[in-house]
C-alpha cells in the first residue's frame, strides 16, 4: 500500500478550530480515506520538540531573506527531504512550506509533491501583517518565494476556488491541476430541523476569530448597519473579547463570546448570519460551516468567494451599508423560515467531505 507523509503546519491547540485548521483537518480526513490513517504519517513544522523560543525566532528571522518560512531551518528541511524518500507522496499542506517542495525536487525525489495553497498566501499574508511590523517586507518576500516554489515545484497544485487559480497563473505561471473547495464533515446529519421562523427583531450572528478582515469587518457593521436596523446581534469568536475594550461605546450592548467549545447552540439562536467580510484569499469557511447548519447567510461578494450561491434563497449578497439595512428591513417585514433548506441541501451537494472525497482520490491515482 502506498505511505503518504503530511506535513502540516502545527498541531491543533483548542476545543473549536479555527478556519485554516479546519481545511487542514479536512485535507488530512480525506486523505485516510482514500490511503487509510495507517499508511499516512504527519509531520509538524512546529511540534513539542520544536518550541517558539527567543533563539528559535532569531533564527527564523536571520533564514527567512533565503525562504525559509518560520519553522524551518536548511537543517530541518534536510531532515525532512531524508525522511520523505522513504514515502510515495508527500502533501505540503501549506504554500509557505514551498521550499521542500523544491528541495525534495533538488533531492531526485521519485515520489509525488502535492502542495495546497490554503490562500493565495502573498495577498493573505500582505493583509493579515500590520504596515509597522518589523521585517514586514523579508516575511512577504519569503512567503512569495514559497508560493513560487510551491508552484514550479510540485507535481499536484490544489487552489481552493478558481479566483486563487487565477491569481497563481497570473504570477507565478502555473494553473492549478485541481480545484476542492472547502469542505466539511457533516455536523448536522442528526439535527431537528427548526420549522419556527426568523425572529422580530431578527437575531444576527457574526462569527469569527480576532483577525483585520473580521475585525474590521463587524466593526463595519456595528458603525453603518445597526443604527439602522432593530436586530439582536451577537458576536463569537476567539479573542473577539478585545473588542470590548477597542470599541467600548459602539459595542456595549452586544454580547461577545471569545472562547465558545461548542458552536452548534449559537448556530440554532441565530436567525441569520452577518459575514461583512471585504478583504482576504482563499474561502471562508464560516460560509461553509452556515451552510451546514442551514442559516441564512447576508455576506459580501468576498464571504460568498468560492461559493454557488443561489441568490435569495441560500444566500443574500450585501456588499453596501444600504444593501445591508434593506436585506435585514425584509427579514424583519417578512419573516421566513430559521432553518433554510437551500442552505443545506447547497452544502450537502457541494462543501461536504463525500462531495469532495474523488478529487482526492484522484490525487493519489485511486
Amino acid at each position: 500500500m502506498s505511505k503518504l507523509l503530511f506535513i502540516q503546519y502545527k498541531p491543533y491547540s483548542g476545543a473549536v478550530l479555527n478556519g485554516g485548521d479546519q481545511c487542514t483537518k479536512r485535507n488530512y480526513d480525506m486523505l485516510c480515506q482514500v490511503l487509510g490513517a495507517e499508511n499516512i504519517e504527519v509531520l509538524y513544522i512546529h511540534d513539542a520538540d520544536n518550541k517558539r523560543s527567543l533563539t528559535s525566532y532569531v533564527e527564523g528571522v536571520l533564514y527567512m531573506p533565503f525562504g525559509y518560512f518560520f519553522g524551518l531551518t536548511p537543517a530541518r528541511v534536510r531532515r525532512i527531504v531524508n525522511k520523505a524518500q522513504a514515502y510515495d507522496y508527500v502533501f505540503i499542506d501549506r504554500s509557505v512550506f514551498g521550499i521542500i517542495a523544491r528541495k525534495l525536487k533538488d533531492s531526485g525525489y521519485k515520489g509525488k509533491i502535492i502542495s495546497h495553497f490554503h490562500n493565495y498566501e502573498s495577498a493573505y499574508f500582505d493583509a493579515k501583517i500590520k504596515k509597522y511590523i518589523p521585517f514586514r517586507s523579508i516575511l512577504l518576500n519569503c512567503v512569495k518565494r514559497n508560493d513560487r516554489n510551491a508552484c514550479l515545484f510540485s507535481d499536484s497544485v490544489i487552489a481552493l476556488n478558481q479566483r486563487d487559480a487565477e491569481l497563481l497563473k497570473k504570477h507565478f505561471g502555473k494553473t492549478p491541476d485541481t480545484i476542492i473547495p472547502i469542505s466539511m464533515a457533516d455536523q448536522c446529519a442528526d439535527t431537528q430541523k427548526d420549522e419556527t421562523f426568523t425572529s422580530v427583531p431578527p437575531r444576527c450572528l457574526f462569527l469569527g476569530s480576532y483577525f483585520p478582515a473580521n475585525t474590521e469587518g463587524i466593526i463595519w457593521f456595528m458603525r453603518n448597519v445597526a443604527p439602522h436596523v432593530r436586530v439582536e446581534t451577537k458576536i463569537v469568536g476567539k479573542g473577539m473579547g478585545r473588542l470590548k475594550n477597542e470599541c467600548p461605546d459602539l459595542l456595549k450592548d452586544v454580547e461577545i463570546v471569545s472562547d465558545a467549545p461548542d458552536l452548534k447552540p449559537w448556530f440554532e439562536w441565530a436567525d441569520m448570519m452577518i459575514l461583512p467580510i471585504f478583504s482576504g484569499s482563499g474561502m471562508k469557511v464560516k460560509t461553509c460551516e452556515s451552510l451546514m447548519h442551514g442559516k441564512n447567510i447576508l455576506g459580501t461578494n468576498e464571504a460568498f468567494e468560492g461559493y454557488d450561491i443561489h441568490e435569495g434563497e441560500s444566500g443574500w449578497r450585501c456588499n453596501t451599508k444600504e444593501e445591508f439595512i434593506t436585506c435585514i428591513h425584509d427579514f424583519a417585514h417578512n419573516p421566513r423560515p430559521h432553518y433554510n433548506k437551500e442552505a443545506r441541501r447547497l452544502y450537502l451537494d457541494k462543501y461536504s467531505e463525500a462531495s469532495v472525497l474523488a478529487r482526492f482520490a484522484k490525487l493519489c491515482n485511486r
